[in-house]
C-alpha cells in the first residue's frame, strides 16, 4: 500500500466480520448518543464502511460531514458541524440542519439526525479532527493506497456525474488534494484513532474487514 510520508504504515491486518467491529464500538460508547467518527482520505471506502456500521449498530443515524461542508470549505466546517449538529444532537434534541450555502444556491432538504439516536456516525474526510475530539466517543482511520483512492475518487465522480467529465473530475480532485494533503499532515488523526481498517483491501469483502491497532 502506497501511503502519503507522514502517514505510518497499518497492520499486521486481522479479519474481522463486520459485526465485530460494530461489537467493539458499541461496547466503548459513554454517551447517548455516542459520535462514531469514520475518518480517511477521499474515496478511501468511509461512506461503504460507515453505512454497513449503520446497518448493525442500534438507533444508528449517519451524518456526512460533505454535506456540512458543501459549498463552504473543503476542511473549514468544524464549527458548522459542532454547533449545528453534534452540539444539539448531544443535548438529545432532534436534528434538522440546513447550512447557509444549502438556502443560498437552492438545495432542498436538510441534514436530519433523529430523536433518540443512539449512534450518530460522523463520517467523512476529517471526521475525527482534533476540534471535535471532545465530543467522540469512538474513531476509526480507514486507511488506503494513495493512487488507488484517486483512481476511486474519479471513477466515482465521473459515474455519478458529480463534477463533470472525467477531465473535470480530475480537475476537481487535485483542488481538494491541494487541501487535503497538508490538513492531514497536521492534524494526523490516525494518531488518535482507536482502530484502523484497511479501506484498500474492503472491495469484496462483504461480510468481513481487515482491522489494525494504530500507529502509536
Amino acid at each position: 500500500m502506497i501511503l502519503r510520508p507522514e502517514e505510518p504504515a497499518g497492520g499486521p491486518w486481522e479479519a474481522w466480520p463486520v459485526a465485530r467491529l460494530a461489537e467493539e464500538v458499541a461496547a466503548v460508547a459513554p454517551r447517548v448518543p455516542a459520535v462514531v467518527a469514520v475518518d480517511g482520505r477521499g474515496a478511501s471506502g468511509k461512506s461503504t464502511l460507515a453505512d454497513r456500521l449503520a446497518t448493525l449498530l442500534p438507533g444508528a443515524a449517519v451524518v456526512h460531514t460533505d454535506d456540512v461542508a458543501w459549498h463552504h470549505s473543503f476542511f473549514g466546517w468544524a464549527d458548522l458541524m459542532l454547533t449545528g449538529v453534534l452540539e444539539p444532537a448531544l443535548a438529545g434534541r432532534p436534528v434538522a440542519f440546513r447550512p447557509a450555502t444549502w438556502e443560498d444556491r437552492g438545495r432542498p432538504g436538510t441534514i436530519e439526525v433523529p430523536g433518540g439516536t443512539r449512534f450518530l456516525i460522523l463520517e467523512g474526510a476529517g471526521a475525527s479532527r482534533r476540534e471535535l475530539d471532545a465530543v467522540l466517543s469512538f474513531r476509526i482511520w480507514v486507511q488506503s493506497d494513495f493512487f488507488e483512492a484517486e483512481r476511486r475518487g474519479i471513477e466515482r465522480d465521473v459515474a455519478q456525474g458529480v463534477n463533470g467529465d472525467e477531465h473535470q473530475s480530475l480537475a476537481f480532485w487535485h483542488r481538494w488534494m491541494a487541501e487535503e494533503i497538508p490538513f492531514f499532515a497536521t492534524d494526523r488523526p490516525w494518531e488518535r484513532a482507536e482502530l484502523v481498517v484497511n479501506g484498500s483491501a474492503a472491495r469484496g469483502r462483504q461480510g468481513s474487514v481487515l482491522v489494525s491497532a494504530p500507529p502509536r
